[in-house]
């Protein structure tokens, strides 16, 4: 079992950054694909960013190309979604998810291919 705590949202202007943090407990972390998502008000969960085990193959979503970076610290169990030169229409919870596999190419932006999902964080960007 793996539970993910994620940090560091919080309310921003527009241009701003943040750099939300996942941590996960278990040892088997490391072996894990990742990802993040995100919800807006009134809207479904969308994909955002994924990473395989090593970060060494990442997957962004185009609303976000060039403007997020994913990675992670496998020694420190955590992965990070750097967030720069935020807009309004990134308000949205965002939500880290783990991958019992360490890589999926096929599959990464579909939640239904993670197994395990934290509790959310907060991102507000105002104008």
């Amino acid at each position: 079992q793996v539970q993910l705590v994620e940090s560091g949202g919080g309310l921003v202007q527009a241009g701003g950054s943040l750099r939300l943090s996942c941590a996960a407990s278990g040892r088997t972390f490391r072996n894990y694909a990742m990802g993040w998502f995100r919800q807006a008000p009134g809207k479904e969960r969308e994909f955002v960013a994924a990473c395989s085990w090593s970060c060494g193959t990442t997957y962004y979503a185009d609303s976000v190309k060039g403007r997020f970076t994913i990675s992670r610290d496998n020694t420190k169990n955590t992965v990070y979604l750097q967030v720069n030169s935020l807009k309004p229409e990134d308000t949205a919870v965002y939500y880290c998810a783990a991958d019992k596999r360490s890589y999926n190419s096929d599959g990464y932006f579909r939640e239904k291919e993670y197994d395990y999902w934290g509790q959310g964080t907060q991102v507000t960007v105002s104008s």
